[in-house]
C-alpha cells in the first residue's frame, strides 16, 4: 500500500498546488492500493488537507492571499457545497456529466486564451466591488459543483478567478487554495467523527503530499502561467477521460 500510495500522492500534491485536480490522482491511488471506498475517500481527505495547508501557508507568506476576498468566498463556497450535496440526492449524476462535457471545452478555451488567462506579474488581487462580487459568486457556484460532484474544483476556481475576476495566475491559485482547504477540513472532520481514516497510511501519504505541494507551489509562484497553464490543461483532459470512462 505504501509503495503504491506515497509516490502517487507526491505527484498529486505537485499537480494540485500548481493547477488543482490532485484528487484525480490521489483518490484512485488509495482505491488501487485496496482500501474500501469510504475509507479511501476519508484517508484521501487527511493527506489532501495536510498538503493544501502547506501550499496555502506558502501562498500567504508570499502575500498572494487577499483575505478580504478569501473570507467571504470561503463562506459562499461552504454554502454552495451544502446546497450541492442536497441537490445531488435529487438530480441524476448522469445529468451533471453531460453538463461537464460542455463545460470542459469552454474551460480549456479560457486557459488557452492568453487575453483571459493572464499573468502580468502583478501578484496582488485587488479587492474592489466587482472582484468581490465575482469571487463570491464563483465560489458559491463552484462550491455547489464540489458538493454535487467534486473532481477538478480547484482547477475551475483558478479559471474563474483568472478569466472573470481578472486576477493573475498566482493570486487566483492562492484564493482557490484557501477555499479548497476549508472544504477539505470540513469533510475531514465528518470522516474523523465516523472513524473512517486509516492513520498510518494517511499520515505517510500526507508527508509525501506536503512535499509535492511544497515543490509545486514554489513552481507556481516563480513560473506563473508558464507552468500553471499546461498543468490545468492536463487536469481538464484527465477529468474528460474520467467522465467518458464512467459513461
Amino acid at each position: 500500500m505504501f509503495l503504491i500510495v506515497c509516490p502517487l500522492l507526491f505527484l498529486a500534491g505537485l499537480v494540485d498546488s500548481i493547477g488543482g485536480g490532485g484528487g484525480l490522482i490521489s483518490l484512485p491511488a488509495y482505491l488501487f492500493a485496496g482500501l474500501p471506498v469510504h475509507m479511501a475517500i476519508a484517508t484521501n481527505k487527511l493527506s489532501s488537507a495536510c498538503g493544501t495547508s502547506l501550499a496555502t501557508a506558502r501562498f500567504i507568506r508570499k502575500g498572494l492571499v487577499n483575505f478580504r476576498l478569501a473570507l467571504p468566498s470561503v463562506v459562499a463556497a461552504v454554502a454552495g457545497s451544502a446546497l450541492g450535496a442536497k441537490l445531488s440526492l435529487s438530480v441524476s449524476e448522469t445529468v451533471m456529466k453531460y453538463i461537464l462535457l460542455g463545460v470542459l471545452p469552454v474551460a480549456a478555451f479560457f486557459v488557452l486564451n492568453r487575453k483571459w488567462f493572464r499573468d502580468d506579474g502583478k501578484h496582488a488581487a485587488v479587492a474592489d466591488r466587482r472582484t468581490w462580487i465575482i469571487c463570491v459568486i464563483s465560489a458559491f457556484v463552484i462550491g455547489m459543483y464540489d458538493g454535487f460532484y467534486g473532481p477538478g474544483t480547484g482547477t475551475f476556481l483558478i479559471i474563474a478567478f483568472t478569466a472573470f475576476a481578472r486576477m493573475t495566475v498566482g493570486s487566483a491559485n492562492a484564493q482557490a487554495k484557501v477555499i479548497n482547504l476549508t472544504s477539505n477540513i470540513t469533510s475531514l472532520t465528518v470522516f474523523l467523527l465516523n472513524g473512517q481514516v486509516l492513520f498510518p497510511l494517511g499520515l505517510a501519504a500526507a508527508a509525501c503530499n506536503m512535499a509535492g505541494n511544497w515543490v509545486g507551489s514554489g513552481l507556481a509562484i516563480t513560473k506563473g502561467a508558464k507552468i500553471v497553464r499546461p498543468v490545468i490543461l492536463l487536469v481538464l483532459a484527465l477529468l474528460l477521460a474520467k467522465i467518458i470512462f464512467n459513461f
